[in-house]
């Protein structure tokens, strides 16, 4: 079967000042301004994860999954991968390997439109993994078909390289460079006032109980 890879050089739109200050924002308090960029239906595969990086984009259509090796390839330390799995839901495109792979690499971390696998590998070895599902049925090397560095959808999403993704345990957020800092300043200021308010009501929490 003959090769079909459309493959784009690696783009990073967001500044490394930008996407440090980023480091610190809850993907929650981007919620409170907006759902757009959020992805719905994408989940933490594990708690105390935290992710903050710039998108390598993959479209990979099940049950081949090799397009993912080029990414890793393009990648470099910091990026994320946002991957969207055409077609079988159900068929597992990442796992183990890819996941040491990725941290050989220095990924900031992975969200798949689709399923993972080799799940308690995936939580002992720590990379921060968002996904939709779980599954046994997975991926092979084909080799046909795959696409990095292009625009994908996770669903009503659209993303696409150079992209900022921010990830916790409340979600993901996708963020163009643009739109990332145009909110920064509201999010500062929110992250400054629910600080303040924590102390606030800690201090009186405490105060109650003493």
């Amino acid at each position: 079967m003959p090769m079909s890879y459309q493959i784009t050089p690696r783009q990073q739109l967001v500044s490394p000042e930008l996407l440090e200050k980023y480091r610190s924002i809850p993907s929650s308090t981007i919620g409170h301004f907006s759902d757009q960029g959020f992805l719905r239906g994408i989940k933490p595969l594990f708690n105390n994860i935290r992710m903050a990086g710039n998108v390598v984009t993959v479209k990979v259509f099940p049950p081949d999954g090799s397009v993912l090796r080029e990414a890793l390839l393009l990648s470099e330390p910091g990026d994320v991968l946002v991957i969207e799995c055409v077609g079988d839901a159900e068929c597992g495109c990442w796992g183990e390997l890819r996941t040491l792979a990725g941290l050989i690499k220095g990924l900031a971390g992975v969200v798949v439109s689709g399923a993972v696998t080799d799940v308690s590998a995936l939580r002992l070895h720590g990379l921060p993994v968002f996904c939709r599902d779980v599954s046994a049925f997975t991926t092979r090397g084909i080799g046909a078909q795959g696409e990095v560095n292009q625009p994908i959808r996770v669903g009503e999403v659209r993303v696409q390289p150079g992209d900022l993704a921010i990830g916790d345990d409340d979600g993901v957020f996708i963020l163009d460079a643009g739109r990332a800092a145009e909110l920064l300043p509201e999010l500062l200021a929110k992250e400054e006032t629910d600080q303040r308010r924590r102390l606030e009501f800690l201090q009186r929490l405490d105060a109650r109980l003493t």
